[in-house]
């Protein structure tokens, strides 16, 4: 449990720096017989502040938990 809870607070850590992730994938626009047209579309995948905050305080809680059972 209190590896668990130090792995939360270096999530949460890291939630705060980096605030999202952004990503490229190939869709395919048109597939009509032997003609296939596709397309690159750069996706973002965001998450709030207060996300990584619950992380670190839940981390900080399950490590405190731990040391006293």
């Amino acid at each position: 449990m209190k590896i668990f809870g130090i792995i939360l607070i270096v999530i949460g850590i890291i939630m705060f720096i980096i605030t999202g992730v952004s990503y490229t994938s190939e869709e395919t626009i048109v597939d009509a017989g032997p003609l296939e047209l596709s397309a690159e579309q750069e996706k973002e995948v965001n998450w709030p502040p207060y996300a990584g905050g619950a992380a670190v305080i839940a981390g900080i809680a399950l490590v405190a938990l731990s040391r006293k059972g």
